[in-house]
């Protein structure tokens, strides 16, 4: 008992309810927002798209839509909820990615299906809204575990989704796929509304913290915090659309779909086993000593990723790419909570999303023009570099920060 009433000191105590209302939450519209990507070009065609080229040129538009909508709304959703509460910011983003996702099942042409994804865009970040309550309302001396438990979440709806939309459009049809997710949605819409608690009184509380935000010393932890948001998100992506292409020249034809569907689910997979162990190991040794060591590592396992002769060894690589990678988001938001005041920690972290979004937009165009011009292989080691620079950097930004800030 008395290990809880410090642990609660600093953050809420409806915390654990919090998150576990947060993770479901994040988990369920994850899901929704991944599971069209086996059926997006199917999609497309039946809304009157034609032709081969053109097919897949709107599925990306349509499929990158949400995340540049989302790269410029999230830091106002951030301030809004610094200044109205981050509940209230779950609420809003729950019932609009619901009524968005439904809507989606109900286009009439290839236009309506890419500004509804803008809107999903705009309206949505419940996965990253939650990042910030939960970042906001744990107990420091948790977050790091708290936010490891709710990236493992954020992944497992990455990794389920996929495989829901392969599944689902054959039984029930596309549009009628797209209605169930926006039910589903609206069911963490109801959960959020009732079940979440948020503590206003924590800003007062954490009055008395020291004001290491107050000068501008922590404006280098924010922005290696930023940078390395952008490099995690380049880094997963830039291989994505290559995968395909690479296992081709590894396996036999039939054979290529299926090993490069395992060699992306193996990333996912080992990012959901790490997450939480990751985030509490931070808890204990310091954030950034964990980013520093997940970047050199996923750095050093893109080596042999670029060597490999077989599709079992991608798999296997990949595996342990996702398990050094899957404790970044969790240390990433616990290095932002740690350095700057609670007022604009929302505001922060929503930078940080936005960041992350422009990797993921950044990382695929990288990942396809090194891969066209230059071949599969160099994307690996030109990926290892750019990882290897931010764990050179985020150790230099660690050594020029507060000592007080340094271990964190």
């Amino acid at each position: 008992m008395v290990n809880t009433s410090v642990e609660t000191a600093d953050g809420s105590r409806y915390w654990h309810r919090n998150l576990l209302v947060c993770v479901f939450g994040s988990f369920t519209t994850i899901i929704a927002m991944t599971l069209l990507l086996p059926f997006l070009p199917l999609y497309v065609a039946q809304l009157g798209v034609t032709s081969h080229a053109a097919i897949s040129q709107w599925s990306g538009v349509a499929y990158s839509a949400t995340f540049f909508s989302a790269a410029f709304t999230a830091p106002l959703w951030g301030k809004l909820g610094d200044r109205y509460g981050r509940k209230l910011m779950l609420i809003r983003a729950s019932l609009g990615m619901s009524i968005a996702m439904t809507l989606l099942g109900m286009a009439h042409n290839v236009w309506q299906l890419v500004a509804l994804r803008l809107l999903a865009g705009l309206l949505g970040g419940y996965a990253s809204g939650s990042m910030i309550l939960v970042a906001t309302q744990t107990p420091k001396t948790r977050t790091g575990w708290a936010l490891g438990v709710l990236s493992s979440g954020i992944m497992a709806g990455n990794f389920v989704g996929p495989l829901i939309g392969g599944t689902l459009p054959p039984l029930i049809g596309i549009r009628a796929t797209f209605i169930a997710a926006g039910a589903i949605i609206f069911i963490s819409y109801l959960a959020t509304s009732l079940l979440l608690k948020e503590e206003s009184g924590l800003t007062q509380k954490r009055a008395s913290e020291p004001a290491t935000a107050a000068a501008g010393k922590i404006s280098k932890p924010v922005i290696a915090m930023l940078i390395t948001g952008a490099l995690l998100m380049i880094a997963n992506m830039s291989i994505e659309p290559i995968i395909t292409l690479y296992v081709a020249q590894l396996v036999s034809f039939s054979r290529v779909t299926f090993v490069a569907g395992l060699a992306m689910s193996a990333a996912a997979l080992g990012s959901i086993i790490s997450a939480s162990w990751l985030g509490k190991l931070a808890d204990r040794i310091g954030h950034w000593n964990v980013i520093i060591a997940c970047l050199g590592t996923a750095a050093l396992l893109l080596i042999p990723q670029a060597l490999v002769t077989q599709g079992w060894q991608l798999v296997v690589l990949r595996f342990f790419m996702g398990v050094a990678l899957g404790g970044l988001l969790p240390c990433i938001a616990s290095v932002i909570r740690h350095n700057v005041p609670d007022k604009i920690a929302g505001k922060m972290l929503g930078y940080s999303t936005s960041a992350q979004y422009i990797g993921q937009v950044a990382g695929p165009l990288l990942g396809g023009v090194v891969g066209g011009h230059f071949g599969m292989r160099p994307v690996f080691f030109g990926t290892c570099v750019l990882l290897l620079i931010g764990a050179a950097y985020n150790a230099a930004s660690r050594s020029a920060s507060q000592p007080a800030a340094a271990g964190k």
